[in-house]
């Protein structure tokens, strides 16, 4: 008859050999091209990023980062997707500001934009600036606020559609700042940006790289960024909180996985992560493209997802905003 020792020794034997598929499989993590969601056309400012921080994560893990592009529904159909991947750590998305935004923007979802996933790490954001048309001259967000209580109704603000960054973040800063404003939605940034240089629409919240060539020219004037800092592509724009404005809106990216990935994976992507966003050249090429560069691990990052939902979730039920 076998002893009590022998059989537990015999258990733990049998464990072992269970786990060690799984144990080594994580620890060879990657061992094949790793595919990375966004939510947006290729050309974008996700996209672009996705692909600057996907070429860095290549080199140091040793596999491609392949990114894959996913428009349409408000982000929703990249994002179900990723619920659905297999959590073993082959198909990652750079989510954005959408993830935060679209529990409260639409009735029904077909995920849990908290429980299917599993943050790995933030990148940053592409602080908005709330800009003017030259031709309106104001200068600061006080001479805008004057003109708004003058004529309550009669300036216009645009976003990129409704439920957007930039919608949410005029009617954020119409009700703190107590005026009332015209929302008018586009399709897409261009044909905004368009209108607003022509002075068909008065104000709109942009990201600065969208409009710097504008702001340069003198025919747009940026009068408060809305960010805890000033931005260095414009040193002389005052944020927000510096015009008397507790505002902060950004279009914002990190690193998420689905909801079970292993966390020996996980815990490598997020160490892979932050080792790439600390490279000096990969920070400097981000922010010529408007972003601002702001590591956080894993924990922090879902943090800021759900302060962000709390946050943005507030504006959307008072103002009334649905886009289904």
């Amino acid at each position: 008859m076998k002893t009590v020792g022998a059989c537990l020794l015999g258990a733990l034997a049998l464990l072992g050999m269970a786990a060690s598929p799984a144990t080594a499989q994580d620890s060879a993590y990657p061992s094949r091209p790793v595919k990375m969601l966004v939510a947006f056309p290729v050309g974008g400012l996700i996209d672009t990023v996705a692909r600057v921080v996907g070429d860095k994560l290549s080199l140091r893990l040793g596999q491609q980062f392949i990114v894959e592009s996913r428009p349409g529904a408000g982000g929703t159909l990249a994002t179900s997707a990723l619920a659905r991947a297999e959590p073993d750590g082959y198909t990652l998305m750079m989510i954005n500001d959408n993830h935060a935004l679209n529990p409260s923007l639409f009735k029904t979802l077909p995920y849990d934009s908290v429980k299917d996933f599993a943050p790995i790490g933030f990148v940053g954001s592409a602080p908005m600036v709330l800009t003017a048309n030259a031709q309106l001259g104001v200068r600061t967000v006080k001479d805008l606020l004057e003109r708004a209580r003058q004529k309550p109704g009669s300036l216009s603000y645009g976003s990129v559609g409704p439920g957007s960054a930039s919608h949410l973040a005029g009617e954020l800063f119409a009700a703190r700042a107590g005026v009332s404003m015209l929302h008018v939605p586009f399709r897409g940034g261009a044909p905004a940006l368009t209108d607003l240089v022509a002075g068909h629409i008065d104000t709109m919240f942009l990201t600065a790289v969208v409009g710097m060539q504008q702001m340069k020219a003198g025919t747009l004037t940026p009068l408060a960024i809305a960010a805890p800092a000033r931005f260095e592509m414009l040193p002389d724009v005052p944020t927000m909180a510096e015009a008397g404005f507790d505002l902060d809106a950004a279009y914002w990216f990190g690193l998420a996985a689905p909801a079970g990935t292993p966390p020996a994976i996980l815990a490598k992507l997020e160490t892979a992560l932050a080792e790439t966003l600390a490279m000096p050249e990969l920070r400097k090429k981000l922010t010529e493209m408007g972003a601002v560069v702001t590591p956080l691990g894993s924990q922090d990052f879902g943090r800021y997802i759900q302060a962000e939902m709390r946050k943005w979730s507030d504006v959307i039920v008072q103002s009334k905003i649905t886009v289904q």
